[in-house]
């Protein structure tokens, strides 16, 4: 997970400055310099680093801080803040025109970062807000591009203009224009061609878009996955041609986040939303205060709450509820409630976003696979069973087993577990906890977890 590494290393400096009474400026300086170092690891840029070090170092070693009660947390609280500033202190929006009037977006990037599944993504997303999108088939070049995004649209219910691989990419991009004005589409998304490498030919293709229709907001696709070389890509592309905004591909990947630290600062073009992963819905809004919340350690509830909001069915969890008050949860209920948290990106992905959870992370080791074997075993019940958890006997868990292609011991954990499991959730106001953070949470934790719950 992105910026996971680079989490730890910062949480483990300011775990040493929180242990101190009191810091003088040879604590901060030193503290700063593993900042420094593990911003660098991350593959942050050198000038940005170097800035950034500079503005927290100047702020923490005032007499307000170092007099302080909890100068520790005083320059955790600084280095939030210089954070959020880095990376844009604002969530910004695609700017769109008012009313009926056509909004044309281009997308541009490199090949391979994802860019004809981001056009279809910001389709749905703009679809979803009341707009009638339009998405245009630009890349003549790659086999089977066009394909990809009419597959992409059908999906998101989003019509796609194509005129095959046989007209110039200008060509196509006038008339997916002037198709929108006479169809009452509002928003147009030009799929453009990308390239291995930034190249002349790419450039002046987008510059010819550019030139034959008037484009309002050109969004660049970067792959966070590429690092430093992503924020080279960004700025070539600033100079080149102009770009308004950028979207940060597979930062859900094994990446170390140093992209979306560096490109707000090396280009003054905010970054809009970050692809977490390849289902069409795995795109979120960047939000630079809770970014920076992450990275510390904070948690980041109000997106946890949003996506709970977007995934979780609230007709079902006031059922469960009443269930869960009754003691009447069952298989079917837990089944359902696993796949909900899929849904929201995983056991892990959740803990990652509540607050003192990161902090933790000695105690966690989430087996995400786990969930799958659970769910092969719960399918490979009888409904009677499913429905009446009381009927469970030897008998029908070597059956289950069976069925379900898993040792023995497997079903006997999760019957034990989920028993008490309900006797846990019985006692607790709510499906999440309530006065606690446990409640769900802490049981699924308990049937996935190879270690403890710290809850």
């Amino acid at each position: 997970m992105a910026f996971e590494s680079l989490s730890d290393k910062l949480q483990n400096v300011f775990k040493n400055l929180r242990g101190k009474g009191r810091l003088t400026e040879a604590d901060v300086k030193a503290a700063l310099r593993e900042v420094k170092m593990a911003l660098l690891e991350a593959d942050v840029s050198f000038k940005v680093v170097k800035q950034f070090v500079s503005s927290v170092q100047e702020r923490a070693v005032g007499q307000d801080v170092l007099n302080s009660l909890t100068p520790g947390q005083m320059v955790v609280k600084i280095v939030h803040e210089e954070l959020i500033s880095l990376m844009g202190s604002e969530t910004t929006e695609i700017a769109l025109r008012p009313g009926s009037e056509v909004t044309v977006i281009m997308m541009a990037g490199l090949q391979g970062a994802g860019k004809t599944t981001t056009a279809a993504k910001i389709a749905g997303k703009l679809k979803a807000k009341g707009k009638k999108p339009l998405l245009a088939a630009c890349d003549v070049y790659r086999p089977a591009a066009i394909q990809q995004l009419q597959i992409n649209g059908e999906k998101q219910g989003v019509t796609v203009f194509s005129m095959g691989d046989s007209q110039s990419p200008v060509n196509i991009a006038r008339a997916a224009v002037e198709h929108a004005r006479k169809n009452d589409f509002n928003v147009v998304i030009l799929d453009t061609a990308g390239r291995l490498h930034v190249d002349e030919d790419m450039m002046q293709e987008l510059e010819d878009i550019k030139a034959a229709v008037e484009v309002h907001q050109t969004i660049l696709v970067v792959d966070a996955m590429t690092g430093q070389d992503a924020v080279n890509v960004a700025e070539s592309f600033q100079n080149k041609i102009g770009i308004d905004g950028v979207i940060l591909t597979k930062l859900d990947g094994d990446t170390r986040g140093g992209a979306a630290l560096s490109i707000r600062a090396v280009t003054g073009r905010p970054i809009l939303y970050v692809g977490m992963g390849e289902k069409l819905s795995d795109l979120e809004q960047f939000y630079p205060d809770r970014m920076a919340s992450r990275i510390l350690g904070m948690g980041d509830i109000l997106s946890l709450i949003e996506k709970a909001e977007m995934e979780v069915d609230q007709e079902k969890a006031r059922e469960l509820s009443q269930k869960i008050k009754k003691a009447e949860f069952d298989y079917n209920d837990f089944l359902d409630q696993m796949r909900q948290i899929k849904k929201m990106g995983g056991m892990n992905s959740i803990l990652n976003m509540m607050p003192g959870v990161p902090q933790m992370k000695g105690n966690l080791d989430i087996d995400e696979s786990a969930m799958d074997r659970v769910e092969a075993i719960i399918l490979s019940m009888t409904k009677e069973e499913r429905a009446n958890p009381a009927v469970m006997n030897p008998s029908r868990k070597q059956r289950i087993a069976k069925g379900a292609g898993v040792n023995i011991s497997e079903v006997n954990r999760l019957v034990k577990q989920f028993e008490q499991m309900r006797k846990m959730m019985k006692q607790l106001p709510g499906m999440m906890g309530g006065r606690r953070r446990g409640g769900m949470m802490s049981g699924l934790g308990s049937l996935f977890g190879k270690g403890r719950m710290p809850f």
